[in-house]
């Protein structure tokens, strides 16, 4: 007779610290999107480190958001089925063994091994941090209050990735995983005292062929990617036929999931125009902001000369105007409705990037600062919008196959835009770099693999060979950046274009 009451005042006593709960909840929600680009700023220092391959560097740098971004599904059902409260406990004990194990690697592969590791810990935590607030906040205003600071933390994270990156790296690159351990031993025992346990639905059946489809689909997809933009690895045919089957592997998931009574993935929502435009504004606007961010932030350092600490710093007004863009974009919404901010916003990007096209190994300080506000601003407005395009075109039943979808696009963006502008990137910049008198041929080998090792080449050349070589690797380097964005600007005004045409007007 007790139970009742005992659990009825349990619940009273979650939502009296709801909103201690929200900080819990954006604080782990930080550490794991922070995560996804604080290596930006350390690739020199780690290139230095470890010396790795221009894939195994994208691997490196990318493999965190492309084993979280498939895990999110699998995941999302595992913590209706078990518990969210069980599922964050532990993913807070994997990321926290994970951190420890990225911080200590001695070679590149224990590095991706690591940060794999992460991707599957911070999977763990961020499908429950939605969850636990849309069950805590009962009152319809709070709630969206609550959510909106969820998704400004969740955008914020990787805006603000490279600026803590560009202070730790300047102590020892291994610190931008170090930092993890202390902010966890501090958020677990909060976790255990204010996060709430959840009903478990353990009838609801859990589909592992689905989970697996997903997870082998994505990542053979980026690895044929990578390999065929390289082919370090292994011959292009054989790149060319990993893609296929990892595309395969995804028509294969899809079609289980259309077929399936509980899908993993909703994927049906999908037939609405209006989700599937929310759906791609989403992964094309995080593409731009997290591939650019690597690429740019690569500019800095190794093409302008700035510290990291200094890069950090010139990447600022790309932080602070994606935060002014998510509290500008609520007001902005409702006047100008969904498909002028969401395709206004993607159209800014565009427009904020061509400048950089003009641009050589020259410093362009006030003009750089005016396309990070307008790349930083552009970005949020039209994430917030797309995100309000999507829950607001899936019905109350499906809200939850929504919110699983947007999640998964965010750090599908996010994996893909590292990988594909990574790989255009290097696919320009290695032909590019041509013999430099004085340097050996071998030499010359792994200064083409990216622009951070041909750094570390010059430096042990030295002399007049070594300026040469790193004179022409930043110079190759531009050229390979200019056809990204070529890239990059074409993608997003095509996408403005196309919302503009296929969102209804509000």
């Amino acid at each position: 007779m007790e139970a009742a009451p005992a659990a009825r005042r349990a619940i009273r006593a979650h939502l009296d610290n709801r909103w201690a709960v929200l900080v819990l909840l954006c604080l782990s929600l930080l550490l794991i999107t922070v995560d996804a680009t604080v290596l930006h700023i350390a690739v020199p220092a780690l290139t230095a480190a470890l010396e790795p391959s221009s894939v195994q560097l994208l691997w490196i740098i990318d493999v965190y958001s492309l084993v979280v971004a498939p895990l999110l599904i699998m995941f999302g059902t595992l913590g209706d089925r078990y518990g969210r409260r069980r599922l964050v406990l532990a993913g807070f004990a994997v990321f926290g063994v994970a951190s420890l194990a990225a911080a200590f690697s001695v070679t590149p592969l224990a590095l991706i091994g690591a940060r794999a590791l992460l991707g599957v810990g911070g999977a763990m935590i961020m499908p429950a941090t939605l969850s636990i607030i849309r069950q805590i906040f009962t009152d319809r205003r709070e709630r969206a209050i609550a959510l909106g600071i969820w998704s400004a933390v969740a955008a914020a994270g990787a805006a603000v990735g490279p600026l803590i990156g560009g202070v730790l790296v300047g102590i020892w690159w291994g610190a931008v995983f170090l930092i993890n351990v202390p902010i966890l031993l501090v958020l677990l025992p909060a976790a255990i005292k204010l996060l709430p346990d959840t009903p478990r639905r353990a009838m609801r059946p859990w589909d592992g062929l689905s989970a697996a489809l997903s997870v082998l689909g994505i990542l053979a997809v980026a690895f044929g990617l990578k390999e065929a933009g390289s082919g370090s690895l292994m011959p292009l045919g054989a790149a060319l036929a990993i893609l296929a089957g990892g595309a395969g592997l995804l028509a294969w998931f899809v079609r289980r999931q259309l077929r399936l009574p509980s899908p993993l993935l909703d994927v049906a929502l999908f037939r609405s125009r209006a989700f599937t435009t929310g759906v791609v504004g989403v992964l094309l606007g995080v593409f731009a902001l997290v591939g650019l961010q690597l690429m740019l932030a690569q500019y800095l350092q190794l093409v302008l000369g700035d510290s990291p600490l200094l890069a950090a710093v010139r990447m600022l007004p790309l932080v602070l105007s994606a935060i002014s863009g998510g509290l500008a974009a609520a007001h902005i919404l409702p006047k100008l409705g969904l498909r002028a901010t969401m395709s206004g916003g993607l159209a800014l990007v565009a427009i904020s990037l061509a400048p950089t096209l003009t641009w050589g190994v020259e410093q362009h300080g006030l003009m750089l600062a005016i396309c990070f506000v307008g790349i930083g601003f552009g970005v949020q407005v039209a994430l917030l919008a797309a995100s309000d395009t999507i829950m607001s075109s899936a019905p109350e039943s499906r809200a939850g196959g929504a919110a699983a979808i947007e999640e998964t696009a965010y750090e599908l963006g996010a994996g893909l835009g590292v990988a594909v502008l990574g790989t255009i990137t290097t696919v320009v910049y290695a032909p590019g770099l041509r013999a430099v008198p004085g340097v050996p041929e071998e030499s010359m080998d792994r200064a083409r693999q990216s622009l951070a090792g041909a750094a570390h080449v010059a430096s042990e050349v030295g002399g007049t060979p070594g300026v040469a070589l790193l004179n022409a690797a930043r110079w190759s380097f531009v050229h390979a950046l200019h056809t990204t964005i070529v890239v990059s600007v074409a993608l997003l005004s095509i996408t403005a274009l196309a919302v503009a045409m296929l969102l209804r007007r509000d």
